[in-house]
């Protein structure tokens, strides 16, 4: 397990503390619709970060074509109908280039500023021309709404139940999952990103805002700097 980084409840845990099990039990709730909207039909999807396929498969079921990257290979296993290739997002080097680049589930905000600034080169390396990247921002009260709990409609409990600053901006995150016959909880590091800050983050690896897709802001189509707006 990678320090900071924990996880506990029934299967696999990986060394960022995600549960397979768990991560297969999850909805994709609204977001492959957010996707679908902001690029075009039929694209070809780089998704980073897929984990068990949670966005992957209603992609797949909307006619997208989706090569799927993870560095679990507990997780791979659980994709199906796309390419799978496991390995770390901030190495990433297939030589080829994607319609669409997403990096979701958070992981702009890696508590390690290396390892972001590797997954947004990654990101820049593998669009392709008229292409973009989808990136996912936390809320802009994530570390400061704390404890806090949804529902989900298929009956299960979602609870950020602490945020406990661990030195030089970042943040250890203790996520609780209820269900009516398992529980789970991760326990994870995160940095949080004004809005300022992300778009800098960006700009570093040569991207820049095109739009913000939803009101909150959480959602992200940027383009490589030298064709945005």
């Amino acid at each position: 397990m990678r320090e900071g980084y924990e996880g506990t409840g029934p299967g696999a845990i990986t060394p960022d503390g995600c549960a397979v099990e768990l991560y297969s039990r999850l909805a994709a709730g609204g977001e492959p619709d957010i996707i679908e909207a902001a690029v075009p039909a039929g694209a070809h999807i780089l998704e980073l970060g897929c984990g068990v396929g949670r966005m992957t498969h209603p992609l797949l079921e909307r006619g997208f074509t989706v090569t799927a990257v993870d560095e679990s290979a507990e997780m791979l296993e659980r994709v199906r109908g796309a390419r799978t290739i496991r390995g770390a997002i901030e190495e990433l080097d297939l030589g080829e280039r994607f319609d669409v680049v997403m990096l979701a589930s958070f992981l702009v905000h890696a508590g390690d500023v290396e390892v972001r600034r590797g997954m947004l080169r990654a990101c820049a390396a593998h669009v392709a021309d008229g292409g973009c990247v989808l990136v996912q921002r936390e809320g802009a009260d994530y570390h400061s709404n704390v404890p806090r709990e949804r529902v989900d409609p298929s009956g299960y409990t979602i609870r950020i139940a602490a945020v406990e600053p661990v030195g030089d901006g970042v943040n250890s995150i203790r996520a609780e999952y209820e269900f009516p016959d398992a529980a789970w909880t991760q326990t994870f590091l995160a940095r949080p990103l004004t809005e300022e800050q992300f778009e800098e983050a960006l700009a570093e690896a040569g991207l820049e805002v095109d739009r913000y897709l939803t009101e909150d802001g959480t959602w992200v189509r940027a383009v490589p700097a030298t064709r945005a707006a």
